[in-house]
């Protein structure tokens, strides 16, 4: 075995031991669906999301981030965790939360493994080495990188799934100004894995683009943003377009709904044993008019730590206020009555809506 062969199996193992659940070696170079990833930015399709058009050509060319880039090292960390209690996740009376969503953010965990992961391989590849991680936060197109890798192939939700773990796996990559040894990449169609992984695809399966509340997939693997209920509950700073809010049901951050249809992901029924995961009734699926009630301090004490603090308290109660008039029990008068007192404009506007839903 050759010594970047070496090399790259004890970054393989190494990364396991660390935690990883996936590990796959690509070559860094333009990602194969940089023309598709243009096109969708000027379609709109990336709603008020302006980060992603800055600089288009740095994040589909991984050279113009780390200088002379020549590998991603593609790492994946399963988030499967049981399917909730009916008795809470099913009560209109309580917003639903993502499932990646329930613990601690996964940026805490998986970023010490990062940085480990890439002091190893800086001492394994020598002097002049240079090393740049991100856990979904940074100028790569992940995804492509890691169905180059093969750890999964890209689905018609847009997602990787992987023929395992399904598609609930945060994703995270070093990039590396050294040659290694890559992986056998997975073909847009998934027809081709690793040998360790068996061969998976979509086939003719289309559950995903059917169960989606708000038709936020114009055609298989093009998502619109500006429909999604994840985008509208997360990433969407201002008011909820009125048209969208019934069909948003009770979801207040994020959605799993075309991921829990997958036969991929429904086949997978391995253990989570990360532990920083796990159902909780106060946080994975709060009591809505108890939500409208959060101060400042409230809510931060309740979320804090956990990726519900990117929405803001203002994004959080507009969602509340949404699920609430779709719930559409004057039980929860009174809570969206205080509310049109409230200090922020968003939540006012939100909770007027839910009242007159309520009627």
């Amino acid at each position: 075995m050759d010594s970047t062969k070496m090399l790259s199996e004890r970054i393989r193992t190494r990364a396991v031991e660390l935690g990883f659940d996936l590990v796959g070696i690509a070559p860094a170079g333009r990602s194969r669906h940089a023309a598709a990833f243009s096109r969708w930015l000027d379609e709109g399709m990336a709603g008020e999301m302006s980060w992603l058009a800055r600089d288009r050509e740095r994040r589909t060319d991984p050279s113009r981030v780390v200088e002379n880039a020549a590998s991603v090292v593609s790492l994946g960390f399963s988030y499967f965790t049981d399917a909730p209690p009916s008795e809470y996740w099913d009560d209109p009376a309580r917003g639903r939360i993502a499932r990646y969503a329930w613990g601690r953010d996964y940026h805490a965990v998986v970023t010490p493994w990062l940085k480990a992961l890439s002091e190893f391989i800086g001492i394994e590849a020598g002097s002049g080495t240079v090393t740049r991680y991100y856990v979904d936060t940074g100028p790569v197109m992940e995804r492509d990188f890691a169905a180059d890798a093969g750890n999964g192939f890209i689905g018609k939700n847009t997602l990787l799934i992987h023929p395992t773990y399904g598609s609930y796996v945060f994703l995270a990559e070093i990039l590396v100004n050294r040659g290694l040894d890559y992986d056998t990449p997975a073909a847009d169609d998934g027809a081709t894995l690793r040998s360790e992984t068996r061969v998976g695809s979509c086939g003719n399966c289309t559950r995903c683009l059917e169960i989606c509340p708000t038709h936020a997939f114009p055609a298989p693997y093009i998502l619109d943003s500006r429909l999604c209920i994840s985008y509208l509950t997360i990433e969407l700073r201002g008011s909820i377009p009125e048209e969208l809010r019934p069909r948003m049901t009770n979801w207040i951050f994020g959605c799993d709904e075309c991921q829990r249809v997958c036969p991929w992901v429904r086949r997978y029924k391995g253990p989570n044993e990360s532990g920083f995961l796990g159902f909780q009734p106060d946080t994975c699926t709060p009591k809505l008019v108890d939500l409208m009630k959060l101060d400042e301090e409230g809510f931060r004490r309740l979320f804090r730590g956990t990726p519900v603090t990117r929405t803001k308290r203002r994004g959080l109660l507009r969602n509340a206020a949404v699920a609430l008039g779709n719930w559409g029990d004057p039980v929860a008068r009174p809570a969206l009555e205080s509310a049109l007192g409230d200090s922020e404009p968003l939540v006012r506007e939100h909770a007027s809506w839910a009242l007159e839903r309520i009627g």
